[in-house]
């Protein structure tokens, strides 16, 4: 009778559980989450204006100066009309019923999608399409995605010209500077306040788009030659982003009002409309602006269904696999030999034979 009850006990425990669990899954209708709302353009209207204008959308009930900028987070202005904002299902309900007002969606997250490139794609330092290009001297490249680390060799001004006056100079690092290679550096998201890269993908893909020339650059010993990004000698200004709807039109915005010449962005959301699409979307009208928009076909291939970013105005750059490889060769006890690659190598190995067994004769030490 106790262990009945014991039972009976733990099953009424488990069914509160699983009611709380449920009741917490509902969505709350006073909940904020941030929305990309999408606006009418008032006839006549200044710059500055806008602002109010999208302030206009916001609940009646709201009472304070405060209160609205708690819950705008962003006014876009040269790429897209409309804000970001942080809002409950109500407010947005409320928003349908006013009049220049045209769509509002919960912001969706974005997925962040070597030396010898040059040579790989036939780029010679010395004559050829790449010397006579000046190696990209003059360009401001864009680049959007989680921040660079500036102390990076590639990240040197060495014979690198100012950049050019009509560039709007910021620069949001706290304890370093911007320099002749990287002339502007702001940051666009609430996690990590500052244009530092703290993930390592932003550093690599801006040294790739347009890191100085590094001479004696290898991997552990391996490859040794001079790297360098595809504009060697671009400007670059750099916009962290990762990784919010939101964040990414801030980002797309502020790199029109500051001059960019080109925008690399290597951030996804997936096949989706155009219309839907933040980097579609922003990339129109910077494209409009006379803007060249280069973006990452995503890392979710190989079928044609998988291309992001695919709108008719961006170009959409896909990798390819590098005809060189670090390679190491296995020797078995035998004597057999199997060739391979790796990721590490040290001129510290030393070669001793190793036991080893097949997979299933592991199973007999479970």
């Amino acid at each position: 009778m106790a262990f009945l009850s014991f039972r009976i006990t733990i099953f009424c425990i488990f069914c509160i559980t699983r009611l709380s669990l449920f009741a917490s899954e509902v969505p709350n209708k006073n909940t904020l989450e941030t929305y990309i709302v999408h606006v009418e353009t008032p006839d006549a209207y200044q710059s500055d204006d806008l602002e109010s204008w999208y302030r206009s959308f916001f609940p009646a009930t709201t009472t304070s100066m405060s209160e609205d900028e708690a819950r705008l987070v962003y006014s876009y202005r040269h790429v897209f009309k409309g804000f970001a904002a942080r809002l409950s299902p109500d407010h947005v309900k409320d928003m349908h019923k006013k009049n220049g007002f045209i769509s509002a969606r919960p912001q969706k997250p974005m997925s962040l999608h070597t030396t010898h490139s040059p040579n790989f794609l036939g780029l010679s330092q010395n004559a050829g399409l790449w010397k006579h290009s000046n190696y990209g001297k003059g360009v401001i490249i864009g680049v959007l995605d989680t921040g660079v680390l500036p102390e990076h060799p590639s990240f040197s001004d060495k014979g690198m010209p100012p950049p050019p006056a009509r560039w709007k100079r910021k620069c949001q690092f706290n304890h370093t500077t911007c320099n002749n290679k990287i002339i502007g550096a702001r940051y666009f998201s609430a996690e990590y306040q500052s244009p530092l890269d703290d993930d390592g993908h932003g550093t690599h893909t801006a040294s790739t788009a347009a890191g100085n020339f590094v001479e004696g650059a290898n991997v552990f010993g391996s490859a040794n030659g001079t790297a360098a990004g595809v504009a060697p000698h671009a400007h670059l200004a750099i916009y962290k982003v990762c990784c919010g709807e939101g964040d990414i039109l801030a980002g797309m915005d502020a790199a029109v009002a500051d001059g960019v010449d080109v925008l690399s962005v290597s951030l996804g959301l997936g096949t989706m409309n155009f219309h839907e699409d933040a980097i579609a979307i922003g990339a129109f009208s910077a494209m409009q602006k006379g803007i060249f928009v280069s973006c990452s076909a995503g890392n979710d291939g190989p079928f044609s269904g998988y291309v992001e970013n695919g709108a008719p105005w961006i170009l959409t750059v896909g990798a390819s696999t590098i005809d060189r490889k670090l390679g190491a060769r296995a020797v078995l006890g035998n004597k057999q030999q199997f060739d391979g690659q790796i990721c590490f190598s040290t001129k510290e190995f030393f070669e001793k034979a190793l036991p080893s067994c097949l997979c299933r004769d592991a199973q007999r030490f479970r």
